[in-house]
């Protein structure tokens, strides 16, 4: 019992006394932090929390679009490297210069054909030929030594598929092998699969003759 106040230390009159949530407070948070202080953390701790986790949500969010618009703007315009960096978007693209003007035997045969040293020099005997990746392409023309081009586009081996029967019949080429024009290094945009071809098909009239593909 307190001298002078006739009233023990737990008893209200005292003048210790607290009531019971405040004596919570006091044990929940540090004991030097001020009284003012401990109950305004205790009644906006859980609106704190709810911002810092909305806050985290939504950085979350922000990291998760940018990836997915960088795979779907970006990665399908950069293939895998080549022996020689060949800018389709340049020749295509800036140049204008028709596909059958490389792959010339596309409107002949069911193969597209990848054009010979040959064919790069037609332009290249004259055109910066002084630049360090077209310096190349003369020596392998001057040492009578293939380019070997990496392969991009895949198609089963157990379909068969005539490149000059679908220029013939007006397929434009970026329907299987995407905007070109805008490619620097080609990427297969289009999974070549039996759906994707089933559809082309009944979209232009085509046969569904399962033979026609599979031989």
């Amino acid at each position: 019992m307190s001298a002078g106040s006739g009233r023990r230390p737990g008893e209200p009159g005292h003048p210790e006394y607290r009531p019971a949530h405040e004596r919570e407070r006091v044990r929940i948070h540090p004991p030097g932090e001020p009284s003012s202080k401990r109950a305004e953390s205790y009644r906006d701790s859980p609106v704190r929390f709810g911002w810092r986790l909305t806050g985290f949500l939504a950085v979350l969010l922000t990291v998760g679009l940018m990836i997915g618009v960088y795979h779907a703007s970006f990665r399908t315009r950069i293939g895998p490297a080549q022996p020689i960096p060949f800018s389709h978007r340049i020749h295509a693209g800036v140049k204008s210069i028709s596909c059958l003007f490389c792959h010339n035997q596309a409107a002949e045969s069911a193969r597209a054909g990848i054009p010979p040293v040959e064919t790069c020099m037609l332009c290249h005997s004259r055109i910066i030929v002084t630049y360090p990746p077209i310096e190349r392409v003369r020596r392998h023309y001057a040492e009578r030594a293939p380019i070997i081009w990496k392969k991009v586009t895949k198609l089963p081996e157990y379909v068969y598929f005539n490149h000059s029967v679908h220029l013939h019949r007006g397929i434009d080429c970026g329907k299987c092998h995407g905007d070109v024009a805008a490619m620097d290094r080609i990427e297969q945009v289009q999974d070549l699969v039996m759906g994707f071809c089933i559809t082309c098909h009944r979209e232009t009239g085509a046969t569904h003759d399962c033979f026609t593909c599979h031989r």
